[in-house]
């Protein structure tokens, strides 16, 4: 059996596709560098991060990208000897997740091609395609043909924003979109048309989309046509996976599916699902990426295996030998070259202006630049929050001058929200250790905890997360016993829905380490170790 999630955590969008025996998933960054996720699977059962493409300035700068901006809804596929990877790269949403003008008609969406011989090799610069609309889809048609699917905003008033699925040509020879771009789905009155993926199958065209948004009301729809451009046809059942009209399932949000078929002619569908919180309905792993059988009926359309078009926790896996990866160290030392592949930053392609794996070897050196939650240069390093009970720490030398100077343990979504456990300098108290939290769901945006008094010297640094509460702990150098903070945090508001309506909010929780110098002399912050273990509920 295959437990869902495959991709736990923040792992949303997910575009699958078969090399001979190997499966790729590619998922959504949004603004954390690099971008693109790729997890590599031999039996669709145990899965691996296997590489983050987008690695370079020419392929992707981020800086100023709103929250919940960045790289969306990548599409993988592999024709001709090569991956081809669409992104989108969101300059503008509209509403922010930190005030300011609203203007949520408006938003810029910029789609790329980049290719590849390997999927963890170097990938080419960006073929820049259009900026119509996001989820870009590529489509190899039998002929050789290429087509490039997205769906297509429309900002004026009046208007259905989701203005349907568009379709056109993609010429490699010319690297550019050719020949006159069509409307070929409109949708259905579910609204919010996204995601398409075009499939061939038995002289037809069958059209996946994502309806009814990635919130609870998310929903895969299928139809299809005897001809690319349409009219395309709404499956009799209309959607063909969802939870929307099932509060009790596990998996909820489901939609934003892809198609994948085994060598014995099996069809398994990966979707983007959530996990809320018992009796919080928040989500704080993200929008994870989930599998589910699926099967062609005689009527030549795709249904569940039940066909109840309920997303299910356990499903059944194909007759493939195993294909288990080994476990991945729960401690992160900082003694190679490169950050482990489990971490990422914000936004910058130019990570020496923020960290350095050099500077003190067998250290990871954050650079103190600006404020928590800045779209620019923030000293951020952080991995995904993958289980709802977890405890993470760190050991940290760093000695601020003033006020300006902070360093420390972060549990992180966007600038907006997050609980922050920092070593700073008060004038009276000297170093010392305070909490501050940015919280989306008060009248007053920050709290800070009262400031402790600490000696000098190396500290470590602790949080304890058990689903919704949130605890943090220090211990200085030499000491055996935790101080721990009595306050208890809210870790609920480390997702997509502890946020005003209509605000960007499609990533997840983090776990890391910052460094901020708001006086602009750059103090550094040196981490020894990062762990991160998973762990039982701790009542």
């Amino acid at each position: 059996m295959i437990r869902n999630p495959i991709l736990p955590g923040f792992n949303p969008d997910p575009s699958i596709v078969r090399v001979g025996d190997d499966y790729y998933i590619a998922t959504s960054t949004f603004e954390w560098f690099p971008g693109v996720q790729i997890h590599h699977s031999r039996d669709l059962v145990n899965w691996r991060l296997a590489a983050r493409p987008l690695n370079r300035p020419s392929q992707l700068d981020m800086r100023g990208d709103p929250d919940s901006g960045g790289v969306w809804a990548p599409c993988l596929t592999h024709a001709n000897g090569l991956f081809h990877l669409i992104y989108t790269d969101v300059k503008r949403y509209g509403r922010t997740t930190v005030g300011g003008a609203s203007g949520a008609s408006l938003r810029d969406f910029h789609n790329y091609l980049v290719t590849s011989p390997t999927i963890d090799g170097d990938w080419s610069d960006p073929i820049y395609l259009n900026a119509s609309g996001f989820d870009p889809s590529l489509f190899h048609d039998e002929d050789g043909r290429k087509y490039l699917l997205n769906m297509l905003w429309d900002h004026r008033p009046g208007r259905n924003r989701f203005a349907g699925i568009v379709c056109q040509e993609y010429s490699p020879a010319e690297g550019r979109l050719v020949g006159e771009r069509r409307v070929i789905f409109e949708g259905t009155d579910l609204g919010l048309t996204e995601a398409p993926h075009l499939y061939r199958r038995d002289g037809w065209y069958y059209l996946l989309t994502a309806e009814g948004g990635t919130g609870f009301g998310h929903a895969a729809t299928l139809a299809r046509s005897r001809d690319l451009w349409g009219p395309y046809d709404l499956h009799p059942d209309g959607h063909i996976l969802t939870s929307r009209d099932r509060p009790d399932a596990p998996l909820q949000r489901a939609g934003h599916a892809d198609l994948v078929q085994t060598p014995a002619g099996e069809t398994y569908a990966v979707y983007l699902c959530g996990r809320p919180l018992p009796n919080r309905g928040r989500c704080v792993l993200g929008r994870e990426t989930a599998i589910q059988r699926m099967v062609w009926g005689q009527d030549g359309w795709l249904r569940t295996l039940d066909g109840r078009g309920t997303p299910e926790l356990e499903v059944e896996a194909p007759d493939l030998p195993p294909h288990p990866w080994p476990a991945a160290p729960e401690r992160s030392d900082f003694d190679e070259p490169d950050l482990p592949i489990d971490f990422q930053w914000l936004r910058t392609p130019y990570p020496a202006e923020i960290f350095s794996l050099s500077a003190r070897p067998g250290w990871l050196r954050l650079i103190g630049r600006e404020s928590l939650g800045s779209l620019f240069r923030q000293a951020l390093v952080a991995r995904r929050q993958q289980a709802f009970c977890y405890t993470a720490a760190t050991r940290m030398d760093f000695e601020p001058r003033h006020f300006q100077q902070a360093a420390g343990l972060v549990c992180y979504y966007n600038a907006s929200k997050f609980h922050y456990l920092m070593v700073t300098h008060d004038a009276a108290l000297g170093r010392c250790v305070q909490v501050m939290s940015a919280l989306p769901d008060s009248p007053q945006a920050d709290a800070f905890t009262q400031p402790i008094p600490i000696g000098p010297g190396a500290i470590e640094l602790r949080v304890d997360v058990d689903y919704e509460r949130l605890g943090f702990a220090f211990r200085l150098a030499g000491e055996e016993g935790w101080s721990r903070l009595p306050q208890v945090f809210d870790a609920s508001i480390l997702s997509d829905e502890a946020a005003a309506p209509g605000t960007p909010n499609f990533t997840g929780a983090f776990v890391g380490v910052a460094c901020q110098d708001t006086s602009g002399s750059a103090h550094p912050a040196d981490f020894d170790w990062f762990d991160y273990r998973e762990r039982p509920y701790a009542p």
